[in-house]
């Protein structure tokens, strides 16, 4: 078995496969991590291996702490890959993104492939049937849009995510529901629309924590998978150790 940990912009996702089949999955935050580890490792106590993906930074202690109770490796970007990767900054190319393409690279082998991150920001990743990585795009996310209106202005309220009732705002809250929901849903069925025109028998997938939320917004065909990082990290594992 295999521990897999996520640790995010906003939380940590822990998960424990047995091959490629999910036996549990959890939510905790970075102190909390460590606890929860700890009570995985006891409860599945056939676990040989973890990896640990951060888009952060994350206290060394910690890590040698898990370390201690798991053989941890740790994605980066010297990580061998199971694709080419034609990033021109591969040395910046997040380990989250990595992991997805990778998870795409796994199922959807030989296909060209657009990946698709709702979370904190949005990002869009996409790999040819050739398995060759070309890069993608990062927007703002659900959260961030409404943050953002909230930090950067005098007056405008900061607001739970809500699907709007109509595209005119009848109100300010209102108004900004309909402007983050249908400007987020625009934006991602456009992207889409761009690559097929290039790509026409293009694979769609989205992911992250606003992707059930959105899958039923969109126009697109797409496959809405809210644990394909997971799988893709757990997929790196066994990819690196030759298993």
């Amino acid at each position: 078995m295999k521990l897999i940990i996520d640790v995010g912009n906003t939380r940590v996702k822990l998960a424990v496969y047995n091959g490629s089949h999910l036996e549990e999955r959890l939510t905790t935050s970075q102190d909390n991590l460590f606890e929860q580890i700890c009570m995985l490792v006891e409860r599945y106590k056939s676990i040989t291996g973890a990896i640990m993906s951060s888009v952060g930074g994350f206290d060394d202690k910690v890590i040698s702490k898990i370390t201690e109770l798991v053989n941890l490796m740790i994605l980066n970007s010297k990580t061998k890959l199971p694709f080419e990767n034609k990033y021109k900054t591969p040395s910046t190319l997040g380990v989250d993104r990595i992991a997805l393409v990778s998870a795409s690279v796994n199922q959807f082998p030989n296909d060209d492939v657009l990946i698709i991150d709702a979370g904190t920001c949005v990002t869009y990743d996409f790999i040819n049937s050739s398995n060759e990585y070309i890069g993608g795009a990062i927007s703002p996310g659900l959260s961030t849009r409404y943050r953002s209106l909230n930090n950067l202005t005098a007056n405008l309220p900061l607001l739970d995510l809500k699907l709007p009732e109509n595209i005119t705002g009848n109100s300010t809250n209102e108004s900004i529901h309909s402007g983050v929901v249908n400007g987020l849903v625009k934006e991602i069925d456009g992207v889409i629309t761009e690559y097929k025109i290039k790509y026409p028998h293009l694979t769609v997938i989205l992911t992250g924590g606003d992707a059930n939320f959105l899958s039923k917004q969109l126009k697109s065909s797409i496959f809405a998978n809210s644990n394909f990082l997971l799988e893709g990290l757990n997929f790196l594992l066994q990819f690196n150790s030759n298993e």
